[in-house]
């Protein structure tokens, strides 16, 4: 499984940037994708996960709920995060993650990340 993620950049305070995601290779057994995140001298968190079983479910980090959502489009194999309402503290390097459960092995895989710079 192959992720890479674009849309980052830099957008002042208060303005919005969607991220993509888009996965590549052996992609039917993937049960959940989510966003991380990791500032300088920060350790990487959880942003956004959308965990499928019967439906899909998605949760998300108290930091950046009702200014984030998390979407997947399973056709094309992309997931998204729309953020709204930029702080200056959603600067970091954004992270795509696709998890896989085949048996009973559980594998994760990480896209290269991308920079989101928010300045005042």
């Amino acid at each position: 499984v192959r992720l890479v993620e674009s849309g980052g950049g830099l957008v002042q305070a208060g303005g919005s940037l969607r991220l993509s995601c888009a996965a590549s290779g052996s992609t039917f057994s993937i049960n959940a994708m989510g966003w991380y995140r990791q500032a300088p001298g920060k350790e990487r968190e959880l942003v956004a996960r959308i965990t499928s079983d019967i439906t899909d479910y998605a949760e998300y980090a108290d930091s950046v709920k009702g200014r984030f959502t998390i979407s997947r489009e399973r056709a094309k194999k992309t997931m998204y995060l729309q953020m709204n309402s930029l702080l200056i503290e959603d600067t970091a390097v954004y992270y795509c993650w696709a998890r896989e459960t085949t048996g009973g092995d559980t594998n994760a895989y990480w896209g290269q990340g991308t920079q989101d710079t928010v300045s005042s």
